[in-house]
């Protein structure tokens, strides 16, 4: 049965260009034995976004157990940084920031997708210790005295990125077939920072945690994007007079164009 499921996993990683198989270290019972489509994401002047398939089977050294069943819960989070939550009021008559809250650390990208709905999969303790869901991979602690509403910017930031593709709740978003074989896909947006998602994997049982497998996916700038983003940072001066020539050329051009259509 385990040499089955091996040749079946590698199957699926080799159909799907994949980075191979990477084996989790042993662990007693039930454990993960993991594929991504790709563990590097590539990103150039026209990326318009990317799609990564997370995709294993379930190792055992017994029989399977079908009740309670096994959940599969996956993240995917992309590098952390503070944040600046600005709260905007309209003071006569225009609209000016009023109150301002730091964010201590926040995930550039985030998902997490679930077999099913994510409190019947995963109990409170459990996401507590792994710090599973959106809200607890969010660290807020710093807010100003005089903010009593704090956690109102936390869940501001979480409603802007949501609606920009970047924070992703998928409850029902990871397949399982014959309590072995799981599957799920990632949109990854084309407004993705540089760094290393990390990736993690948790089978649970009645909400508990049972395994779980970290890796990674990085996430990098090639080609001209890459020329570009290195020179603004260490030639700035350069950088600079470069972006005022071209904005100087492309004016020039749009009125000797619109000369000529006059004439």
């Amino acid at each position: 049965m385990r040499g089955l499921l091996r040749a079946m996993v590698l199957g699926l990683g080799l159909a799907a260009g994949g980075a191979g198989l990477m084996a989790p270290l042993p662990a007693r019972g039930e454990e993960v034995v993991l594929g991504l489509s790709s563990d590097r994401v590539s990103i150039t002047t026209s990326f318009n976004g990317s799609q990564i398939l997370v995709f294993g089977a379930v190792k055992r050294e017994e029989a399977i157990v079908e009740d309670p069943p096994l959940e599969v819960v996956l993240t995917v989070a992309g590098p952390s940084q503070p944040v600046m939550v600005r709260r905007k009021a309209r003071r006569a008559g225009i609209w000016v920031n009023t109150d301002a809250v730091e964010v201590d650390r926040a995930p550039s990208f985030y998902a997490v997708a679930s077999s099913g709905p994510l409190a019947q999969v995963l109990s409170a303790t459990e996401n507590l210790r792994h710090n599973i869901t959106i809200d607890r991979a969010i660290r807020s602690v710093g807010a100003p005295a005089h903010i009593r509403d704090a956690a109102n910017f936390t869940r501001a930031l979480v409603r802007i990125r949501t609606a920009e593709g970047l924070y992703q709740r998928l409850e029902g978003g990871v397949a399982i077939d014959e309590h072995t074989l799981f599957r799920s896909s990632i949109s990854m947006p084309a407004n993705l920072t540089e760094g290393s998602y990390v990736t993690r994997i948790f089978l649970t049982r009645a909400g508990e945690v049972v395994s779980q497998y970290e890796t990674m996916i990085e996430v990098r700038k090639v080609g001209l994007e890459r020329w570009l983003y290195n020179l603004s940072r260490e030639q700035s001066l350069i950088y600079g007079l470069m972006s005022l020539a071209v904005a100087v050329a492309a004016g020039w051009g749009a009125s000797a164009a619109f000369s000529l259509l006059r004439r």
